[in-house]
């Protein structure tokens, strides 16, 4: 059986309390209180009541103020209050209204106005308690689902780069690598005012799930040059070098295909089309020069570069991070775009950290350590 809604009487006179209790009893559970503090602790209680009926003059407190204090209070401000009050005065009512309460009955009272006024109070708190459960169900199911799609997307985009990282076996946690490079160097720059209107929370969320489709174009680089353990040739290289427009042609007709912009997509076009440019202007594939490279792709250069110094390859050897730090020190302002360097070199211990946590093998892992411990005086 359901059980009644409870209606809270805050009146100080026992004949008003015994009349009201007289109508609404077959319906609901009445509850008296006789002054303003006793109505307000029963109203903050463990179960508070679903309406109050609030006489205007209370002795002990104005009912203006009571209500004000129920309103101001977030255990009872959603409590529908219908004021009662013996005369009719619309100044009084414009106050009471402006106030929070949803309705007047004027004493003494009518049986039928006050059933009608109370039924239409509840039953308008009902709905509105309806579509606020509804919509924050419907904000909670949002949230779920842009957390679920996110995830799809990230495991979309690591798998689609990983295919492209397989035909190449000596890359292997390059990518985990990567993405986190470049989200601890887009971190450090936020906080420069040349870096922070495009490096926003959500902006480097973006960067970070975009890196790994940087060299997806090697998709299409054909096995004799991608796999080739020598130097390649010019004309070898001139074939690897269309990478970059590969992989942003690729990711261009996968956000074409959707028929609408996708923040992370852009970034990633951005990122596999200009993170072979360089700062002086002697990258590929535009030969960009300075600020026209974007900021995401002068992140991405560097990161890639310094995995590549640290990381074992088929035609070198895995050189260890301090002599991978000088190098790009050296190339600041040409390789490199200098504050880019500059935060690098700021948070160099990271990106270490970063290479050890995510070596490809113990084998490769071995000359970091080796260099720690030199390093540290511990050498064997």
């Amino acid at each position: 059986m359901r059980e009644k809604p409870t209606i809270l009487v805050i009146d100080n006179s026992p004949d008003s309390l015994a009349l009201i209790q007289a109508v609404l009893k077959d319906n609901y559970l009445v509850r008296g209180a006789s002054n303003s503090s006793e109505g307000l602790r029963m109203a903050s209680s463990d179960a508070p009541p679903d309406l109050i009926l609030l006489d205007v003059m209370l002795t002990d407190m104005d009912g203006h103020a009571v209500c004000r204090q129920l309103k101001a209070d977030t255990l009872t401000q959603s409590i529908p209050i219908l004021f009662l009050t013996t005369k009719s005065d619309q100044a009084e009512e414009e106050m009471g209204f402006e106030i929070g309460a949803g309705d007047y009955i004027t004493k003494p009272v009518s049986a039928p106005i006050l059933r009608n006024r109370v039924r239409n109070q509840l039953m308008l708190r009902s709905s509105i308690d309806f579509l606020h459960n509804h919509d924050a169900f419907l904000e909670t199911e949002v949230a779920n689902r842009t957390k679920a799609l996110t995830a799809i997307q990230n495991v979309t985009v690591l798998a689609l780069a990983s295919l492209a990282e397989t035909r190449d076996a000596d890359t292997g946690n390059h990518l985990r690598r990567t993405q986190r490079y470049v989200r601890a160097l887009a971190w450090k720059l936020s906080s420069q005012s040349r870096f922070s209107a495009f490096l926003t929370p959500a902006n480097v969320g973006l960067l970070f799930r975009s890196a790994p489709l940087h060299d997806i174009g090697k998709v299409g680089i054909p096995d004799r040059i991608l796999l080739k353990p020598g130097k390649l040739t010019p004309e070898e290289f001139e074939i690897m070098k269309t990478h970059t427009t590969l992989g942003r042609d690729a990711i261009a007709r996968a956000a074409d295909e959707l028929g609408e912009d996708v923040a992370f997509l852009t970034l990633a076009k951005e990122i596999a089309y200009s993170h072979q440019e360089k700062w002086d202007g002697s990258g590929y594939p535009q030969g960009l020069q300075g600020e026209q490279i974007p900021i995401s792709a002068r992140i991405m250069a560097l990161a890639d570069v310094y995995d590549a110094l640290i990381s074992r390859r088929v035609y070198k050897e895995p050189l260890p991070h301090a002599q991978a730090v000088h190098i790009i020190e050296q190339v600041s302002g040409r390789h490199f775009d200098p504050d880019v360097v500059q935060a690098f070199v700021a948070i160099q211990d990271t990106f270490e950290t970063i290479a050890l946590a995510f070596a490809d093998s113990y084998a490769d892992l071995q000359p970091k350590v080796d260099y720690l411990k030199i390093a540290q005086g511990n050498a064997p």
